[in-house]
């Protein structure tokens, strides 16, 4: 996953320095394989290292960076991708009235701004994540505690485990909805365009049009099935004063399904 991502990013680097530009569509798609990138180095290979016996990875300081840097990739992973779904469901949608044709239009344009509001954003949600991480000590794990096995996540009561655990789930079934929406929408659109030109020769543009809808729609599907996954052991974990490291492992596993395997489909 993280070999593939880094391709990913230096294709699209390649493609950059080439023509000059990126087309919106590949920019969102460039984002989302550096934001996976992140979310893979942050959580995938710490938990990996863990698993296979490496102790005593991060101080402190480096338990607070690495956290905070992963809580923000996490979120910035589900706009991205909500934000890559309905920008191609605004790209498809055919040009109804004045509004939706200057949307289109500015719809390049918008991106660097929509960029980085979402990245200020989630590091300004995401602030509080370092106050609660610290490193592990004397393999003791207190009750309402993330166990990660390289770092814990220490919320001290029950009020504090519980008010994050529903805001991160809120916050993803709201993008995941708005997802599901704009895929639909797509879908549908994609079912109309098959049956007008089954007659009729496409065109360059059409085709790939369509191939990149089609891309999208297989991301959400992929982010929505293992988002399904890990946010039902999330609901668990949330429920346990202390959670085995088992069912952290398994989380953190299905978490990473999406960052590794995303870049194929790029491909």
């Amino acid at each position: 996953g993280i070999l593939a991502n880094i391709l990913v990013l230096l294709a699209y680097i390649h493609i950059r320095l080439a023509e000059a530009r990126l087309q919106p569509v590949d920019a969102i798609l460039c984002h989302l394989a550096l934001v996976d990138l992140l979310l893979l180095l942050t959580r995938g290979v710490p938990q990996t290292m863990t698993v296979f016996g490496m102790r005593n990875l991060l101080d402190d300081t480096g338990c607070k960076v690495v956290i905070y840097t992963y809580r923000i990739a996490r979120a910035l992973s589900v706009c991205i991708t909500c934000m890559l779904s309905v920008f191609q469901a605004v790209t498809v949608a055919p040009a109804a009235g004045p509004m939706l044709s200057r949307l289109k239009a500015q719809l390049p344009q918008l991106l660097a701004p929509t960029f980085a509001a979402l990245w200020f954003i989630n590091m300004a949600v995401c602030i509080a994540a370092p106050f609660f991480s610290v490193a592990p000590r004397n393999g003791t794990v207190p009750p309402f505690t993330l166990n990660l096995g390289f770092c814990h996540v220490d919320f001290r009561d029950n009020l504090s485990y519980v008010l994050n655990g529903v805001a991160v789930s809120v916050r993803d079934f709201a993008f995941v909805g708005v997802m599901l929406g704009s895929s639909g929408f797509i879908l549908l659109l994609l079912h109309r365009h098959r049956r007008q030109v089954r007659a009729v020769r496409r065109s360059q543009g059409s085709a790939m049009e369509t191939r990149a809808a089609r891309t999208v729609l297989m991301l959400v599907i992929l982010y929505a099935v293992f988002f399904g996954i890990d946010n039902v052991i999330w609901i668990y974990m949330l429920t346990v004063a202390q959670v085995p490291p088992v069912v952290a492992d398994m989380r953190v596993f299905f978490s990473s399904c999406y960052p590794s395997l995303s870049p194929f489909l790029i491909i």
